[in-house]
């Protein structure tokens, strides 16, 4: 019989979990508000240098005042092949690398046709799938781009939702807007299976509802606040805020997740797994 591998018995195993971002170069688009300036302070609190592209001038300007030094802002539409290229061109010439992606861009399309499937206008479908979808290709196909022609690994990650695949048929009815979210759960899996012998990972953060710009309309409804406190009853039952993310996309973004790709993490205040009702309801 062959002896197993001796195993430590006389203390403690020390663990060491490699969640700062020192020496890394990231790039976040849709990082001037909202989700994606609060993930952008958190990497740079975490150590890394960090280039944020947003599409409003003076949200780019102040964003960049408020990330300091270690920062850069680039103004440009992420539905546009051109914006996110550019921001990968500014953290090699600022920082001298790039080591991950986060896209975050995106919102609701519903004031520009999104809705119910019979509602949905042409000019919503295609609105809602540039401001969403596109532009998460452009920028997942940059990165892949750069990471290829350095010869290195890296880490993307992009924003999901719940209702990619949780619907709320009563609060959230934005067919078109939901259509995008479970298809960048399927443009990322795919990407993580064909890239990862390169060590390029993909990975998917999904917000339940969160108190951000984009969010006002529900998150100044009192029916939908009541609504959220029994479906997201984590924490007492409240809408999110944007720091509550901010822990996973530093682990996504560090080299403790080296090993994870292709998943998708929701961040949702238990919105999957709850009924929206009070406890006990019929």
């Amino acid at each position: 019989m062959v002896a197993g591998p001796r195993i430590r018995t006389d203390g403690p195993r020390m663990v060491s979990v490699p969640l700062s971002l020192e020496g890394k170069v990231l790039v976040v688009v849709g990082g001037t508000t909202g989700l994606g300036l609060s993930a952008a302070e958190a990497f740079t609190a975490a150590g890394a240098c960090v280039v944020v592209v947003g599409r409003n001038p003076d949200s780019t300007r102040i964003a960049q005042e408020r990330l300091g030094d270690k920062s850069r802002g680039v103004t440009g539409d992420a539905s546009l092949p051109e914006a996110a290229p550019r921001a990968i061109e500014d953290a090699l010439s600022a920082f001298g690398g790039f080591h991950g992606l986060y896209h975050v861009a995106g919102g609701s399309g519903r004031k520009m046709g999104d809705g119910p499937l019979h509602e949905i206008t042409d000019a919503g479908w295609r609105a809602t799938l540039d401001l969403n979808l596109t532009s998460l290709f452009y920028s997942n196909r940059a990165a892949v781009r750069q990471f290829l022609a350095q010869g290195t690994g890296g880490s993307i990650l992009n924003m999901g939702s719940v209702l990619g695949w949780s619907p709320s048929p009563q609060y959230f009815t934005t067919h078109a807007y939901a259509a995008t979210k479970s298809a960048v759960i399927g443009i990322t899996k795919s990407s993580a299976a064909y890239y990862a012998a390169r060590g390029i990972r993909f990975n998917v953060l999904a917000p339940g509802l969160v108190e951000t710009p984009m969010a006002k309309r529900a998150a100044g409804d009192e029916e939908i606040l009541a609504f959220i406190k029994n479906k997201q009853p984590l924490d007492g039952g409240r809408i999110g805020q944007p720091g509550d993310l901010d822990a996973a996309a530093v682990y996504f973004m560090s080299d403790g997740s080296k090993f994870v790709t292709g998943q998708v993490l929701a961040v949702d205040g238990g919105w999957s797994v709850s009924e929206g009702r009070e406890p006990g309801g019929a």
